[in-house]
């Protein structure tokens, strides 16, 4: 090749705006990179914030919420505040960004959009799909919003679509988390749910491959959410009707199920800009957002030749343009000063509410004592440290921590703490007491009891189907520490340190 050719190649080659922005996206959603050294999930102050794209919780790198997790959580959980928040940040999203955030601000988005790159057999839109692309509606109305709220009145959180189908959670949090050696524990937690999962990420990697964006398309309820404020949003496409000769070309040079430009499904990529042999089309964005390359291919007619260097259409009137650059500064300011006041000025937090995280006061539940009579609570222990594990029979990482880590937590602190060790799991019940005087060390310490029926207590601190998990609780009975997995001696020893007088 020559060098003629070699630089024609990278310039047809070199990476768009747009795959630049998504790239930086990506990155600053997941700036915890060192999370995938330790193979600890990050917990910080950040965490507080939601982050615009599909971008889970518990990747060992992300430094931000993802909406769509908060958003359930939100739903089923017992913080009054936490709706309001959740509401507000994906209106402010909605209102400044729109589907803009899937075109441009999405990992998951990004990873589909590369998949897509793989040479293949393409499956074009057609009928069927601009049908299943109202699926993504059923999943935010049944998944996201209403067995979520169903749970709460059982007071057990489903954070439903999340637990069942997100496969950037399986992908990015549990794919993660499993590939430290730090949390080789984990494996022999999994079963048929994340088999199940598992599958489903297959399912969508494969099909990204084929079909644009399979899993943006049809069935994300987050972009969904978006699209609602596509034709209200400050960034994104604009078509000027009077313009618009019906052509079709911009429907046909979209790869996404739009009906028209700008509406609900439309990502704002701009490949349609310059195809419109009217210039009819104009991006409400600045322009420094796309480049040339990123706005489709000039079109020529008898009378006119469209540039691609241009953006055309009619421009907002100047007024427009201010108002709504006041209101987008307003709502973010707004928005900014209440983290701030939440996070740094209101030091002193309102009195903690019951809940199975931390901050959260534990639940509390009579729990059914072993080896002697009657029961006890959590709340039976406030003025001691409590460190209290949720194991079963079966569970071999769950007995190995309990012979091997607790013991020396025992050893250590005597007395000045609380080890309740809790059986959750109900189908085993009748097995325990033989087990626990065969395995374990009357010596240690501990206080066994059983969970309550269908394992409530487990349940309301977020267990699910995969144990041990370990929760302390300060003096006044909140939360300071929660692990779902194995935990270690030190870890608790560091929590612990930090909470007992010197």
């Amino acid at each position: 090749m020559t060098k003629r050719t070699i630089r024609q190649w990278l310039s047809d080659h070199r990476p768009t705006k747009r795959r630049i922005i998504q790239l930086y996206a990506a990155l600053l959603t997941n700036a915890n990179l060192k999370g995938f050294g330790s193979g600890q999930i990050y917990q910080g102050n950040a965490k507080y914030l939601c982050a615009p794209g599909l971008n889970c919780y518990s990747c060992p790198a992300a430094s931000a919420s993802c909406p769509l997790g908060a958003l359930q959580n939100a739903l089923a959980g017992t913080n009054t505040k936490l709706p309001y928040y959740v509401f507000g940040i994906l209106m402010l999203y909605g209102l400044l960004f729109g589907r803009w955030i899937c075109g441009f601000l999405c990992p998951f988005g990004l990873i589909q959009d590369l998949l897509h790159k793989i040479p293949s057999p393409k499956v074009k839109k057609n009928r069927f799909t601009r049908i299943a692309s109202y699926f993504k509606y059923l999943l935010l109305v049944s998944m996201v919003i209403i067995l979520p709220l169903l749970y709460s009145f059982r007071d057990f959180p489903l954070p439903a679509f999340c637990k069942y189908i997100c496969p950037s959670g399986t992908l990015l949090g549990a794919g993660g988390l499993l590939s430290n050696e730090a949390n080789t524990d984990l494996f022999g937690m999994l079963g048929p749910l994340f088999t199940w999962k598992f599958v489903i990420l297959v399912v969508f990697i494969v099909a990204s491959v084929f079909i644009y964006r399979s899993f943006c398309r049809f069935f994300c309820p987050l972009g969904a959410i978006y699209g609602l404020f596509n034709k209200i949003s400050f960034l994104g496409m604009k078509l000027d009707k009077p313009k618009c000769v019906d052509c079709g070309l911009c429907v046909g040079q979209c790869k996404m199920d739009i009906h028209h430009v700008g509406d609900h499904e439309c990502i704002s990529c701009g490949s349609c800009v310059n195809i419109c042999p009217t210039g009819a089309i104009s991006y409400k964005g600045p322009k420094i957002l796309l480049a040339p390359n990123e706005t489709g291919t000039a079109v020529k007619t008898k009378n006119m030749t469209v540039d691609p260097c241009d953006f055309p259409g009619t421009p907002l009137p100047r007024k427009t343009k201010v108002a709504r650059s006041i209101v987008a500064i307003a709502m973010a300011m707004i928005l900014g000063g209440s983290l701030v006041y939440y996070n740094v000025i209101d030091k002193d937090p309102p009195p903690a509410e019951v809940g199975g995280e931390i901050g959260n006061l534990c639940p509390d539940f009579d729990l059914t004592l072993y080896g002697q009579d009657g029961t006890i609570k959590p709340s039976d222990t406030k003025g001691k440290v409590t460190v209290v594990n949720f194991w079963y029979i079966y569970c071999s990482a769950c007995v190995k921590e309990l012979q091997t880590e607790f013991p020396l937590l025992k050893q250590e602190y005597g007395d000045d703490i609380e080890v309740l060790v809790v059986h959750s799991n109900q189908e085993y019940f009748q097995d325990i007491p033989q087990y626990i005087a065969d395995n374990f060390q009357d010596s240690w310490g501990y206080t066994h009891c059983r969970d309550v029926e269908n394992e409530a207590f487990f349940k309301s601190v977020g267990g699910t189907s995969a144990w041990p998990v370990t929760v302390i609780l300060d003096q006044d009975g909140t939360i300071i520490y929660k692990v779902i997995g194995s935990t270690t001696y030190d870890e608790m020893k560091t929590v612990i340190d930090a909470h007992l007088p010197a």
